[in-house]
């Protein structure tokens, strides 16, 4: 996969840059490997960029790419509304994680009990 940028605008009203580009590549890519690519492109976590489009015309191989790139989670959070699926693997994971640290304690408590 090939990415060209077309414009990088910064908007400082809403603290994010709006990037615009071309991706060449042979299948349609997912919104994760396009959020991987303009990571690595721009030297911005993954978990502040939110694209907007992904638009291709049939039977191209050349994709146009809208995304956002903020300058913080909070201010992501802000400004984008979050679709009800993103909303339910967010309190998904912050539920596993609250488990596992859950596990870790319940852990220590028993290898404490061993030690009396």
């Amino acid at each position: 996969m090939e990415f060209k940028t077309i414009s990088d605008t910064e908007n400082p009203l809403f603290n994010r840059r709006e990037i615009e580009g071309e991706l060449h590549a042979e299948v349609s890519p997912s919104r994760e490997e396009v959020r991987k690519l303009i990571s690595e492109k721009f030297s911005a976590s993954e978990d502040i960029i939110k694209i907007r489009t992904i638009k291709g015309k049939f039977g191209s191989k050349v994709f146009l790419i809208v995304a956002n790139i903020y300058k913080s989670k909070g201010d992501m959070d802000k400004i984008e509304l979050k679709k009800k699926k993103d909303a339910e693997s967010e309190k998904r994971i912050a539920e596993q994680k609250q488990a596992k640290v859950i596990e870790e304690k319940i852990e220590d408590i028993s290898e404490l009990k061993k030690e009396d």
